[in-house]
């Protein structure tokens, strides 16, 4: 009975994942959805991605008179700083400061003091590490132009060679099809801060940073939560070229370490949320453990195939507009890996605290 509810469960949520899922359109860029903005980007040991940083905001498609960009220095090691500077100058529509007095600890902190420092009351938030599709800010444009309290766009990896990055890659996949399927239920929980906006007036409303303190990550999914629970207007960016894309880790060490980092913050999420949540993982990974029962009963191979039929089809169907193309062959053995995986990263992340930039 319990196999067959988890079944269930599984192909219920697939489902939704298909059906739920957001389709990403083209956006006019005409005048009028022309919003002011202010990008704020936290920078802390970034040197040698800053270069690829400014070309690809050079190439944003958006009048360069109605968006600003403030580069916020969290006492980088290296010269960040430096180059920020050197990189800004003669650009009119650029600042960049030295993080002095943070109100709030780490990352927190850094985007706090840009949000201070911000000309406009619409706040587009990315990393120093990712690079922003060209139309990028039309698609918020377009959003905060409906009225939008808090947005959150794809933030998908660059798809290159490596079981890490395959791996990387694969998760992000999955766990995008959650959040934006979520979303558009209404019910959403998480957002990646490389693609990430809000009104100054919801940030404040929401009383900043001070309710988001439970982990040193989490910045992000923390004050969605908080919008969530005061019932703001919250959106994702479903324009078609409105991804902000960034490199996985290199190694399988740093890639586990980064993830059970940001699964810290899922154990602050709100309870719906959680049981939401570890219905859904649970019930997959149970599944995947049902192979050891067949030596019991042979019948209880048919939920593993069940599943990896469902998770190949789901994945094959909704990859290209998450920006993924992995070979038909190679997702029944990713998702494997992935589940197995979930249980590492979910043990790990009740480590003690880790700084934003380890």
């Amino acid at each position: 009975f319990i196999t067959c509810l988890f079944v269930l469960i599984v192909v219920f949520i697939s489902f939704i994942l298909l059906h739920a899922f957001p389709t990403f359109n083209e956006i006019s860029n005409t005048g009028e959805r022309y919003k002011d903005l202010s990008i704020i980007i936290a920078v802390k040991d970034e040197e040698d991605n800053l270069d690829l940083l400014f070309t690809s905001l050079e190439k944003l498609n958006y009048p360069a008179q109605q968006f600003e960009v403030i580069l916020i220095d969290d006492n980088s090691s290296d010269n960040s700083y430096q180059k920020a500077i050197a990189l800004s100058r003669m650009k009119t529509n650029y600042l960049v400061i030295k993080a002095g007095n943070k109100n709030f600890p780490g990352k927190r902190g850094a985007i706090d003091i840009g949000i201070q420092n911000a000309k406009y009351a619409n706040i587009v938030i990315t990393d120093a590490d990712c690079i922003p599709s060209q139309d990028w800010l039309i698609g918020y444009s377009y959003k905060f132009f409906l009225g939008y309290d808090m947005l959150f766009g794809l933030a998908p990896f660059f798809y290159t060679k490596g079981l890490v990055n395959r791996l990387a890659c694969f998760e992000n996949l999955r766990n995008s099809l959650l959040t934006f399927s979520s979303a558009k239920y209404k019910l959403p929980y998480s957002a990646a801060a490389r693609n990430w906006g809000f009104t100054i007036s919801a940030y404040e409303r929401l009383g900043k940073f001070n309710n988001t303190l439970e982990t040193a990550s989490g910045d992000d999914d923390l004050l969605l939560r908080e919008a969530f629970k005061h019932k703001l207007k919250i959106g994702i960016v479903d324009g078609k070229n409105s991804a902000v894309f960034s490199h996985t880790k290199s190694t399988l060490i740093e890639y586990i370490t980064q993830k059970s980092r940001h699964t810290t913050t899922s154990h602050h999420y709100t309870q719906f949320h959680k049981l939401l949540l570890g219905t859904w993982h649970s019930s997959n990974v149970l599944l995947v453990f049902s192979f050891f029962l067949v030596f019991i009963n042979p019948v209880y191979i048919i939920p593993l195939i069940l599943k990896i039929l469902l998770d190949t089809f789901v994945v094959y169907k909704r990859q290209a507009a998450l920006k993924y193309h992995f070979r038909l062959y190679q997702i029944p053995f990713l998702q494997l890996l992935y589940e197995i995986l979930l249980i590492i990263i979910f043990l790990l992340s009740f480590r003690k605290n880790i700084a934003w930039k380890q």
